[in-house]
């Protein structure tokens, strides 16, 4: 049955209308997964608790890694160093890499003493941290000066008034050969200022358990692991910032 004229027009406007909204809503769908995937998936690199600012680049460094591999038993110049326990020894002061809070120059090592913190200064604003334990009340030493050099597994020999105050260490008083018991630990490096020893040390400790605290004879002590992975790091007289 054929159509009239004004029919074949109203058909003709309600298809019409149909694609418009068919259209209209198709758009809606599209624009509504652009807001969701502009919501879900900010721009990388932006840090969105401020105010639209870059993050800095974390570098990524195959010796700071998770602390079953950093801190894991392992064999060095004829030693077993025993594994950390890490799970017992804060996060903060595991062996990290932050943004550089210190403003010095890449290379520089810096300690801070009231944080209990080694920071060894990289390029591009970053620095590999660690924690350390320090000198107690009255065994304090701060400044500028130089790592002179550094020794492997080290003779550790007891200052005169230690061993005052300690007669028990008059037997070492020729110095204690390096070993697993060693204060001194599996690094020693040297702090000379204007060409003179300070007596000083940044070395490794057998006692993990004392690091984030203040109870050495005045020197920089660190994890062993985390002695011997700064060691590698460290070439020529290095300067460092105790304070």
């Amino acid at each position: 049955m054929s159509k009239s004229p004004a029919q074949k027009s109203d058909l003709s406007k309600l298809a019409s209308r149909r694609n418009v909204l068919f259209g209209l809503g198709a758009a809606g769908l599209v624009a509504g997964c652009s807001r969701s995937m502009d919501f879900e998936m900010p721009a990388m690199g932006l840090d969105n608790m401020a105010t639209g600012s870059v993050r800095p680049q974390i570098s990524v460094d195959k010796q700071v890694t998770s602390p079953n591999v950093m801190y894991a038993s392992f064999a060095d110049e004829g030693y077993q160093l025993p594994e950390i326990p890490f799970a017992k020894v804060d996060p903060k002061f595991r062996r990290q890499i932050v943004v550089d809070p210190t403003g010095e120059a890449p290379g520089t090592i810096v300690v801070k003493l009231q944080e209990r913190f080694l920071y060894l200064v990289q390029p591009g604003g970053e620095a590999i941290r660690y924690g350390v334990g320090i000198g107690r009340d009255g065994f304090l030493w701060n400044g500028r000066a130089n790592i002179q050099y550094g020794k492997k597994w080290p003779t550790w020999t007891p200052p005169r008034e230690m061993i005052a105050r300690k007669p028990e260490l008059v037997k070492w008083a020729g110095g204690q050969p390096g070993g697993l018991d060693n204060p001194l630990g599996a690094r020693a490096l040297y702090i000379y200022k204007d060409g003179q020893d300070t007596g000083y040390r940044v070395h490794g400790s057998p006692e993990w358990w004392t690091i984030g605290q203040a109870m050495s004879s005045g020197c920089v002590r660190m994890i062993n692991q985390d002695v011997i992975d700064l060691y590698s790091r460290v070439n020529g007289k290095t300067p460092i910032v105790v304070g």
